[in-house]
């Protein structure tokens, strides 16, 4: 109690906690209760109180220290929303896994697929040209391996290190930086691995798991933006094949511009199909691969009255387009992927929405007139630009529902648990692990994509594994979850 401290040493720690000072100085208010003569009981208390206080000090220093991962994953969600120049946010995201794991260097390495090996990409805080010019074979070094295996590999003494096979050039490099401590994590497209992000130091350390979770979240970010960049690219080269000779595709260029502009801007699937069905003028049906509608946008005019009393304008009809047939939409759509072009349906053109060999849906148009040459073209540029967001929007989804999936496999699988680490990870993701929770299991076929939508949507987590289906959803009541889950995936799937 207060009562058996000297009258100030409480207030002495909480000076020091606001002060955010040192951890040594919080010997200090012991030190002079000692040199004062306090009693052994008082010392006893004032020791308690300390530990106490340092105790606080950690708590506000996690949270702080979380606050930071969380702004920084934040800025790097808002670098990639208003991605201008891939080099810059590549940049911004290895500097800010340098700076929130403390590390002296972090850098990127990409694979190359036309020589079949790793090269450095990115570098911060790098000072030997040697190094900022390796070369990785696929398995060579620590990098090498992350890349060839697509697991997070870490070491506190790499030189050392007998697990990586040692190569002249790359432990020159390695040596020529003067690095130590290496954790490498895998850049992944799906279960593609197309690099590796890394944070070095040039002394012995070792790298904590929230350390870990936290480098795969920057590299999910960074392995979006590489390849939202690419998509980007592809769009812009195929805008760039349009001609400008005549007032048609003058029209079509400037309808392009509007799209890609829309697109950088931020925009989604529905402000591209409104503006694509004013350009165009008409109705504009934008579905899925199952058929399932997406977006909708415009309107037609409606049939003339059998006797008119006056010249007025068409009036417009606010309904939403239809969708065709199934079967016609489906022969459309092959029709639309074959010609590699928009194809005709009666009053309706249909353009398949593709990324090589990727079915995504298609763009069902009805206008007001039939389309020009021009006017089709811009509808198939429409297509590709939606097939861009709707890659981008997959890619986004299914670096969360790894990083989900990951964390649920920890959870599930390993016995050796660091709670702190898993609680972190947790947070991330907006779960609350000490919150109650029910966990179901599905045989037969595995319905990975379902569960993992089912699952995020309420606040947990999904996994495939073995050929069976594993949910983690918040909750007490297993068997009102699982009569949720059986009821949602059978009306689903």
């Amino acid at each position: 109690m207060l009562l058996d401290l000297p009258s100030e040493a409480p207030l002495d720690f909480f000076d020091l906690l606001v002060r955010e000072a040192p951890a040594a100085d919080f010997e200090q208010p012991i030190a002079a209760a000692r040199e004062s003569g306090a009693s052994p009981s008082e010392l006893a208390a004032l020791e308690r109180t300390k530990l106490r206080a340092l105790q606080v000090r950690a708590m506000l220093e996690r949270r702080r220290r979380r606050e930071e991962e969380l702004s920084a994953l934040y800025d790097t969600a808002g670098d990639l929303a208003g991605l201008r120049d891939l080099d810059a946010v590549l940049r911004a995201i290895v500097h800010r896994a340098r700076t929130l794991l403390n590390a002296d260097v972090s850098y990127m390495t990409l694979n190359d697929t036309a020589r079949g090996d790793t090269y450095m990409r990115i570098t911060d805080g790098s000072v030997a040209a040697s190094f900022q010019g390796l070369r990785l074979p696929p398995g060579a070094g620590l990098g090498g391996l992350v890349a060839l295996t697509g697991t997070p590999y870490a070491t506190a003494n790499y030189p050392a290190d007998a697990r990586f096979e040692h190569t002249t050039a790359i432990d020159r490099g390695v040596g020529d930086e003067g690095l130590v401590a290496i954790l490498g994590v895998p850049l992944k497209l799906g279960a593609q691995v197309i690099g590796v992000l890394f944070a070095a130091n040039r002394t012995e350390r070792p790298f904590a798991r929230e350390e870990v979770a936290l480098l795969v979240s920057l590299a999910a970010h960074a392995a979006v933006a590489i390849d939202a960049a690419r998509l980007l690219t592809e769009t812009r080269a195929a805008l760039a094949d349009l001609s400008a000779a005549n007032h048609a595709v003058e029209r079509a260029a400037a309808a392009h511009d509007r799209l890609t502009t829309l697109v950088l801007r931020g925009g989604g699937v529905e402000d591209v199909a409104r503006d694509l069905a004013e350009i165009l003028d008409g109705a504009l049906l934008v579905v899925d691969a199952h058929g399932h509608r997406l977006a909708a946008a415009g309107s037609l005019p409606s049939p003339a009255p059998a006797t008119p009393t006056t010249a007025a304008p068409a009036a417009r009809s606010s309904a939403v387009l239809a969708a065709p047939d199934p079967a016609v939409l489906a022969e459309a759509v092959a029709a639309s992927r074959s010609e590699g072009r928009s194809v005709r349906r009666g009053p309706l053109y249909v353009a398949a929405v593709a990324a090589g060999a990727d079915d995504l849906g298609a763009l069902v148009f009805q206008p007001a007139r039939p389309l020009s040459d021009a006017d089709q073209r811009t509808l198939e540029r429409a297509a590709q630009i939606t097939a861009l967001l709707l890659l981008f929007r997959r890619t986004v989804a299914e670096a969360e529902a790894q990083v989900r999936g990951e964390l649920l496999d920890d959870l599930i699988s390993h016995p050796a648990r660091d709670p702190a680490a898993l609680r972190s990870r947790a947070a991330h993701l907006g779960l609350d692990l000490d919150a109650p929770h029910v966990v179901l299991v599905t045989d037969g076929t595995p319905i990975t994509s379902w569960a993992r939508t089912f699952a995020a949507t309420r606040g947990g987590l999904a996994m495939t594994r073995e050929g069976r289906t594993t949910l983690l959803l918040p909750g007490a009541d297993p068997g009102q979850a699982a009569r949720t889950v059986a009821k949602d995936a059978s009306r689903a799937l």
